[in-house]
């Protein structure tokens, strides 16, 4: 039998970082690669269904909207022609080539790490089963992810449907799309079919798309796709699913009324599951919650103390950066001893919606909960010069602040590259920077970023009537 110091499951974010930091360590190591998500080979999630070809195609499908807004009168807009299969094809191989060198090479090279593309399985509190091969560990990192869950609702099992799995992967362009979900993963995909020529339906349970963000920003964002022609109903009651022929039907109640949506394609977009179906983690003395999850304290680990976990399979929130860094925490505190934790407050998120949504810290809901003082300032993005520069004043700015101490302890944006903004307010939050440190901090004209400089300037000046220049 095989004994390792450590064995890691899975082969995602939250793995790799964790090999790369044991090998730092020189931890005799093993990755069991195998992974209940059927389209997350090595790299995981991210690289192969998830972050990198999503965003890629939406990339694509932008560049090719762009041009039907005819945003300046000094352009000659001509017909552009749109190859779908085209675009597949270039997703794949930019996959094909980072999992390959960010993955697959990548633990090739870690001296003190072996790859087994294997699932693993408890079979006893440290010993595994992973295909033929039986291995014994002293530690463990539960790193195996989660995929695409499907709600209950009648008649799911007889209709043919799309997860995000298969909906990056399409043969051809359907001409109408209805998406469950109108968070994040939802919203990106509805709006890069759109922007393909899908015709798309949003249908989302909640009163408004992006629940867990500013109310600003989902009512801004809503008005924005259903100007692109999304349509998007919310307050939906979602009673029956069917298909007749290759037509997929939605039965709903909305407001008490009845009603009926049809497509070619049918996504479901309605959030994670865990891949703890087959792990044996009660054989290791793992606990799990109500859903699946594996439970974890402050510092990664388990319910038993030589098992740590990290990623997805842990729960919300469920984002690569967060992932690997988790993953790097579980093997510092099983190794070193270090008792490291993450402030969950610090980590940004964004959605690839275009105009993106990017934030960190507290809503202002959030904060008022937590007894926080606060007091918020909202930006319309009309009110930053390089927005009319480039075209598109679509957006806004809000600044959650601690009206006592004036620290910023929120940043909420809604605006072109927003995921790259927020990385300001990300330091500002970690750093409990106050509203008059981002205006003394010198900011480049003309820039997008500007408007976080602008935003905290709003709480004391009326922006509108502001030069470029003032201080």
């Amino acid at each position: 039998m095989e004994t390792y110091d450590l064995i890691i499951f899975g082969h995602g974010s939250a793995a790799f970082a964790a090999a790369i930091k044991a090998n730092d360590l020189g931890v005799k190591t093993v990755m069991l690669g195998g992974n209940a998500t059927k389209g997350a080979i090595v790299g995981g999630t991210c690289v192969n269904v998830g972050c990198v070809p999503s965003k890629n195609l939406l990339t694509v499908g932008n560049i090719f909207y762009q041009p039907t807004r005819g945003l300046f009168k000094a352009v000659n807009y001509g017909r552009i022609r749109f190859d779908f299969k085209k675009a597949i094809e270039e997703k794949d191989a930019l996959v094909n080539r980072f999992r390959k060198e960010k993955y697959a090479d990548v633990v090739e090279g870690l001296e003190h790490v072996d790859y087994v593309p294997e699932l693993g399985c408890f079979t006893s509190h440290n010993e595994v089963k992973a295909g033929e091969r039986t291995l014994a560990g002293k530690k463990f990192i539960l790193a195996t992810g989660a995929r695409a869950r499907i709600i209950t609702i009648k008649g799911a099992d007889k209709v043919s449907y799309l997860t995000n799995e298969e909906a990056l992967s399409l043969k051809e362009l359907p001409s109408s799309m209805i998406v469950v979900g109108g968070r994040a993963l939802g919203l990106e995909f509805a709006q890069m079919y759109a922007h393909f020529g899908t015709k798309v339906t949003v249908l989302q349970r909640s009163d408004r798309i992006l629940p867990e963000d500013e109310p600003e920003i989902s009512e801004a964002l809503k008005r924005y796709l259903q100007e692109e022609g999304i349509e998007i109903h919310t307050g939906v009651n979602l009673k029956e699913v069917s298909q007749t022929g290759e037509t997929k039907v939605v039965h709903t109640t909305i407001n008490g009324l009845d009603q009926e949506f049809r497509a070619e394609q049918l996504l479901f977009a309605t959030g994670r599951t865990p891949n703890t179906d087959n792990l044996g983690a009660e054989k290791a003395g793992v606990a799990l919650d109500s859903n699946g999850f594996v439970k974890v304290n402050e510092e990664m680990q388990t319910s038993a103390p030589h098992v740590w976990a990290a990623g997805d399979v842990i729960g919300e929130p469920m984002l690569e950066t967060i992932a690997a860094k988790e993953g790097a925490v579980a093997v510092n505190n099983g190794f070193n001893d270090e008792k490291k934790r993450i402030n969950f407050t610090e980590v940004p998120s964004a959605v690839f919606t275009y105009p993106e949504v990017a934030r960190v810290g507290l809503t202002d809901a959030e904060a008022n909960g937590q007894g926080i003082r606060c007091v918020c300032g909202t930006l319309p993005l009309d009110l930053v010069p390089k927005a009319h520069i480039i075209g598109d004043t679509r957006g806004l700015v809000k600044l959650v602040v601690n009206q006592e101490t004036k620290r910023i302890v929120g940043v909420h944006i809604l605006a072109p590259h927003a995921a790259d903004l927020i990385h300001e307010g990300v330091l500002a939050v970690k750093f409990k920077l106050t509203i008059d440190d981002l205006i003394d901090t010198v900011h480049v004209f003309p820039t997008l970023s500007e408007a976080l400089k602008l935003a905290a300037q709003s709480f004391y000046k009326d922006i509108s009537k502001m030069s470029c220049c003032t201080e």
